[in-house]
């Protein structure tokens, strides 16, 4: 079947929906640090503890039983290879190995018959695109679609920087939100360098015509350039700047249908909204359930101390990253009355009925670990839609 997604809410044809298999800690470092192959040993050892094997099984049932949803409701759902993500490989500057192919949203953007491979800022990111060619080739090459792929980044240097000068931190009323909501946790804020392309996919929300781009810690101001400069005339992309702090774009802004939008009301407010959803329907909503007590017990017991001997070794890892409460607004629109909720958002779902939404739930035990919830799990690929301005 030909590529075509233009938009969040049309009927879903076909999708990608992620993986747990071969997930693994990420583990990089820069050539300068001269670590050697004993202490690669003992910090891949450490590593796999915080990927037990009951943990693995259990995110690859539910994404499993998130497929079989799916193709319940009549869409064709195709799954990653994956190759081996314990792999180390490098650049002149730095080596690292992967994570996971469980966000496959997250660096792929489909934009029509475009499938667009975006440039992480971070490099356990470099070769994950690649768990999906098998799918591209086998799929979808044939019927022909436009394939690009932005310049790799060289990330020679640290391109977080901090958001907050030092000594002038502050809390926000959404930090206090997310602290009360993950006892006490709180995210560490990061701005992009502007030194080279960098953005992820999930930091753009598809409107047909029109995209909407989120500057943020994970995409940067030229990222949005390069993207509408492939994307051309046909399209024109939005930039928002001011309403989330930290990485992606769809725990924030969810697009129903047209003339309908969801919205973080604890990150947006009338005055911050993006112009583009002046005229629209909003849903505004931030009550959402609280990260699950086996999640955040898991992080402090598990993750949290495994991250801590790893940084003690010289090694940057991923295991002190949560996603935020927020990934329970993460939902994925089967078309434009049927959504896939996570089962606990009691609170959203009912929300969303009040607009004639069915809601479909489904458990996803492990998202906030993951890094992703239902939206940032799958990648739909074929939408019965046609470009269209909703705009105008």
């Amino acid at each position: 079947m030909r590529l075509n997604s233009h938009n969040e809410w049309d009927k879903l044809k076909e999708i990608i929906v992620g993986t747990a298999k071969k997930t693994t800690t990420v583990l990089s470092w820069k050539k300068n640090q001269k670590l050697d192959n004993k202490q690669i040993v003992e910090a891949r050892k450490l590593a796999n503890d915080a990927y037990p094997k009951w943990f693995l099984d259990e995110i690859e049932e539910d994404l499993n039983n998130l497929s079989k949803t799916i193709e319940n409701f009549g869409a064709k759902v195709l799954r990653p290879s994956v190759y081996d993500l314990q792999e180390i490989y490098s650049s002149p500057d730095w080596y690292s190995n992967s994570n996971n192919i469980y966000n496959t949203r997250d660096l792929n953007l489909v934009v029509g018959n475009h499938l667009i491979e975006s440039p992480s800022y971070l490099r356990s990111r470099y070769f994950e695109s690649s768990g999906l060619y098998d799918i591209w080739y086998d799929n979808y090459f044939d019927d022909g679609f436009i394939w690009i792929a932005a310049p790799k980044p060289l990330l020679k240097e640290d391109v977080l920087l901090p958001y907050y000068e030092k000594g002038k931190e502050k809390l926000t009323s959404e930090d206090l939100k997310y602290k009360e909501l993950t006892k006490g946790r709180l995210e560490i804020l990061h701005k992009l360098s502007e030194k080279e392309i960098l953005f992820e996919a999930a930091n753009t929300l598809r409107m047909g015509k029109d995209l909407l781009y989120l500057v943020s810690s994970s995409g940067n101001e030229k990222g949005a350039k390069w993207l509408q400069s492939v994307l051309g005339s046909n399209y024109k992309v939005h930039i928002t700047r001011d309403i989330y702090r930290s990485s992606h774009i769809d725990s924030t802004l969810m697009c129903l249908r047209p003339g309908l939008v969801l919205i973080n009301s604890a990150r947006v407010n009338s005055e911050n909204c993006p112009e583009i959803f002046k005229k629209w329907d909003k849903i505004w909503f931030e009550n959402v359930a609280p990260t699950s007590e086996e999640e955040l017990d898991f992080q402090k017991n598990v993750r949290d101390p495994v991250h801590k001997k790893l940084n003690d070794l010289g090694f940057n890892n991923n295991l002190s990253d949560m996603s935020s409460p927020w990934v329970g607004m993460n939902i994925l629109s089967l078309d434009q009355n049927t959504v896939i909720a996570d089962e606990r958002q009691i609170n959203l779902i009912k929300e969303l009925e009040k607009y004639s939404i069915n809601v479909i739930k489904v458990k996803m035990r492990h998202m906030y670990t993951q890094g992703g919830g239902i939206h940032c799990a799958t990648l739909d690929t074929v939408r019965d839609s046609k470009l269209e301005s909703y705009f105008e």
